[in-house]
C-alpha cells in the first residue's frame, strides 16, 4: 500500500536506481509489514536547477547525492514502526548503494485507508 516517490539528482546509473528501490521495499517490508509484491514507487531525476536543498538544515551535512524519499502510507501505523523505518531505511541505503546516512532525507504522508484505488475504481480498503 505505500506509494514511494524518489527524487535524485540527474546521472546516476540504472543499477544505482534499482538498488534503491531494492532498499526502500526491503525496509517497508521488514517495518511496515508490506507485502513483498506491493510496490508502486516512482523515481524522478533532477538537473542542479530543480534538486533544491539546504545543505546543513539540523546541522546534517547534506551532499549533492542527497535522495529525497516521499512514502504515502495508510494511517495505521505506530511511532515505533515509523523510527524504525527511518533507521532501516538509512541501514540498507547505506549498504546498497552505498549512500550516506546524512544524504537520505524521509517525509511520510498518513492518509486514511479508504483514500486507495489499486484499479477498477475500487476503493479496495474501505471498510
Amino acid at each position: 500500500m505505500p506509494f514511494t516517490r524518489i527524487a535524485l539528482r540527474a546521472g546516476k546509473p540504472v543499477q544505482y536506481r534499482k538498488a534503491l528501490t531494492d532498499s526502500i521495499q526491503r525496509a517497508l517490508v521488514a517495518t511496515f509489514n508490506v507485502p513483498k509484491d506491493d510496490i508502486f514507487m516512482l523515481i524522478s531525476e533532477h538537473d542542479a536547477a530543480n534538486f533544491v536543498y539546504d545543505n546543513q538544515y539540523l546541522n546534517v551535512q547534506r551532499t549533492d547525492d542527497l535522495v529525497m524519499i516521499q512514502l504515502t502510507v495508510s494511517n495505521t501505523r505506530t511511532l515505533e514502526q515509523k523510527k524504525a523505518l527511518y533507521q532501516r531505511l538509512v541501514d540498507e541505503l547505506h549498504e546498497s548503494p552505498g549512500l550516506r546516512r546524512e544524504d537520505v532525507l524521509i517525509s511520510l504522508v498518513e492518509v486514511v485507508k479508504e483514500n486507495w484505488s489499486f484499479g477498477n475504481g475500487i476503493a479496495h480498503y474501505a471498510l
